[in-house]
C-alpha cells in the first residue's frame, strides 16, 4: 500500500512542521495583520517550546501560572502589564514606538500611577503638599533639537514621596494630588518646581509575577525618580522619567525602565541663604537640572 508524502495542508499533526500546520490553517483570516502576527507568535511560541523540551507537569505549570496573573487582575490592578514589565517587553514595545531623531530625549514607561486631572500651578510651586521628607528643587528647560527654547511647553509632573509612596496609593493618608503639577512654559523654555527626594520602591510582588520574581532571584524594586509627560503644540509629547544615579538599584530596575540619558545628576546643596529663598525650612537641599529636547 502506497503512502504519499505529507504536507502541511494536510492538515495532520508532525512534531517537525507543527508550527507550519497551524499557521496553515489561519489560510482563510481576512485580517491580514492579525494573520502575520499569530504566524508569528505561533512560530516562536512552537521554537521555544522545542528548545525547552517541558514535561508534561512543567506545561501544566506554566498554564496554571498564565491563569493566576490572569485571575488576580481587577479594576486597578493589572499584572498582565506587570508581567510584560518584568521581562523587559513593556520598555521595547515602548522603544519601538517611540523611536526618536539624533539629540531627542528618550522615553520610559508610563507607569500605573499617573493621574490625568493634577492642577496646573504657578511655575516654582512646591508640589510636596504635606512637607514631608528632603526638600528638593528640580530646574530645567524645554528645547526643540535645534536647542530653541519651547514656549507654552506643558509639564506634567509626578512621583513617589520620600517613603516610596504615591499618593493614590495612600488615601487618606497623603494629600490627594500630593507630589503632582502641572506647569506650562514661558518664552525662554525654562521650567523649575520644588518637592521632596523621592525614594525607590517595590513594584506589586504579593501575586504570581512577584513569585517568578523571586523564583528567577531577581527583587522587585524601582529605583528613585520623577515622572514627567512633556506635551507642546507641533513636537511629539514625551512620557519618560529622570532618575537618581546612586540610587542602589540603578542597574537593576525590576521593569528597566532605566536608560542612561535619564540619568539626572541629584546634588546636595549646603547653603542656608539659597534653602531660606526657596521656603525651606532646613540649611541644605537637594537641586537637580535636567533638559528635555522635545522632537517634531
Amino acid at each position: 500500500m502506497m503512502h504519499t508524502k505529507m504536507t502541511v495542508d494536510d492538515g495532520y499533526f508532525v512534531e517537525e512542521r507543527s508550527a507550519e500546520t497551524v499557521i496553515a490553517r489561519m489560510r482563510d483570516c481576512d485580517d491580514p495583520r492579525l494573520k502575520e502576527i499569530m504566524a508569528v507568535v505561533t512560530r516562536k511560541l512552537h521554537e521555544a517550546v522545542k528548545e525547552i523540551e517541558p514535561t508534561e507537569e512543567e506545561w501544566m505549570k506554566a498554564i496554571h501560572f498564565l491563569t493566576e496573573v490572569g485571575q488576580i487582575c481587577n479594576e486597578w490592578r493589572q499584572e498582565w502589564i506587570l508581567f510584560s514589565d518584568i521581562l523587559g517587553v513593556s520598555m521595547l514595545v515602548d522603544a519601538i514606538n517611540h523611536r526618536k531623531p539624533s539629540g531627542a530625549s528618550e522615553s520610559t514607561v508610563l507607569g500605573p500611577f499617573h493621574v490625568a486631572d493634577a492642577p496646573e500651578m504657578p511655575m516654582g510651586s512646591n508640589i510636596c503638599l504635606d512637607g514631608k521628607g528632603e526638600d528638593m528643587v528640580v530646574t530645567g528647560r524645554i528645547l526643540d533639537t535645534e536647542g530653541v527654547p519651547v514656549a507654552g511647553a506643558r509639564i506634567d509632573v509626578w512621583q513617589a514621596n520620600d517613603e516610596g509612596f504615591y499618593d493614590v496609593q495612600q488615601k487618606g493618608i497623603q494629600p490627594d494630588f500630593n507630589l503632582r503639577g502641572v506647569f506650562v512654559t514661558g518664552e525662554d523654555g525654562h521650567y523649575w518646581f520644588r518637592a521632596a527626594k523621592p525614594k525607590y520602591y517595590p513594584i506589586p510582588d504579593d501575586g504570581p509575577v512577584g513569585r517568578l520574581l523571586r523564583a528567577m532571584g531577581r527583587h522587585p524594586y524601582r529605583p528613585a525618580h520623577l515622572h514627567y509627560i512633556v506635551s507642546a503644540e507641533s513636537f511629539t509629547t514625551l512620557v519618560t522619567h529622570i532618575f537618581d544615579p546612586d540610587d542602589p538599584y540603578i542597574r537593576s530596575d525590576a521593569v528597566f525602565g532605566v536608560k542612561e540619558s535619564l540619568l539626572a545628576n541629584f546634588d546636595r546643596v549646603e547653603d542656608r541663604e539659597k534653602a531660606q529663598e526657596l521656603g525651606f525650612a532646613g540649611d541644605w537641599f537637594w537641586s537637580v537640572n535636567h533638559d528635555f529636547v522635545l522632537a517634531r
